[in-house]
């Protein structure tokens, strides 16, 4: 009974596969016009490594712009997921309301004013200011995604924390956080994997070329010469930007579906 459903799996997988395996053997594959001309072998890569400030110095942007992105995005879900489960206010559904509203702002329309206030700040055209702006972009899912993991933690293990002498912020710490460890796992790894293929975002607010991510540098790189593309050295950029994601995709999967389910059952 189950064969047909198999099929239709494999078939999806192969489907989206396909581009990175084809992207991953371009990359080591002898092309006209690239380093790679003759035989199968990391021309390509010797070529994306030595570009400009080179590979690592972009590899190093983009760690550091993730990381920063996934922190800030945890600080201001996690307190504000916490205010919306665990207290009740006048206007905090309509408040929640707004808040998720923001999703349906194109977020490329909110760049050049974010601009402006970044300079205004001295944050413009620095990794930071580039972290606070995708941070914000997040914030809305984010804070939804915690709320709702919060709301599934049993209610009786925060009423027991404070019976036994904490407060609201050492219940948050002790108790719910490590409870709700899925929720802020989805959350974390949706904030890295933005910051980490973002494009547009540093396009706009990052004007040095040594502070650009590995994104841009591969835009660069794409046609460096006369307008040329080098197919081989983008092709070999595009895997080392995928393989991350794969890599903290598979080692979190487990932790990022229990996430997506948190509040499902809850009731």
């Amino acid at each position: 009974m189950r064969t047909p459903q198999h099929v239709l799996a494999g078939g999806l997988a192969l489907i989206f596969l396909f581009p990175l395996v084809w992207a991953s053997l371009a990359s080591v594959s002898p092309q006209a016009g690239t380093q790679q001309t003759d035989g199968w072998g990391f021309a390509n890569y010797a070529t994306l490594a030595h570009y400009q400030a080179g590979i690592w110095r972009y590899l190093f942007n983009s760690l550091a712009i993730s990381l920063m992105t996934v922190l800030f995005t945890l600080l201001a879900s996690v307190t504000g997921g916490y205010a919306f489960a665990m207290f009740r206010f006048p206007g905090r559904n309509a408040l929640f309301l707004l808040t998720l509203a923001i999703l349906m702002v194109p977020y490329a329309t909110l760049l050049i004013p974010l601009y402006v206030l970044l300079n205004s700040l001295g944050l413009q055209n620095s990794l930071i200011g580039l972290a606070l702006v995708l941070s914000m972009f997040q914030l809305p899912f984010a804070t939804f995604m915690m709320r709702i993991s919060f709301e599934a933690v049993p209610g009786e293990l925060r009423e027991a924390a404070l019976i036994d002498g904490c407060g609201s912020f050492r219940a948050l710490q002790r108790v719910l956080i490590p409870a709700a460890k899925p929720g802020l796992i989805t959350v974390g790894l949706f904030a890295f994997l933005a910051a980490w293929n973002d494009f547009i975002t540093p396009l706009v607010l990052i004007s040095d070329s040594d502070k650009v991510p590995l994104p841009l540098a591969v835009a660069n790189l794409r046609g460096q010469v006369m307008g040329i593309v080098d197919y081989g050295a983008t092709e070999a950029g595009v895997v080392v930007l995928a393989l991350p994601c794969i890599v903290l995709f598979l080692a979190l999967q487990r932790h990022y579906v229990r996430g997506f389910m948190s509040g499902a059952l809850k009731g």
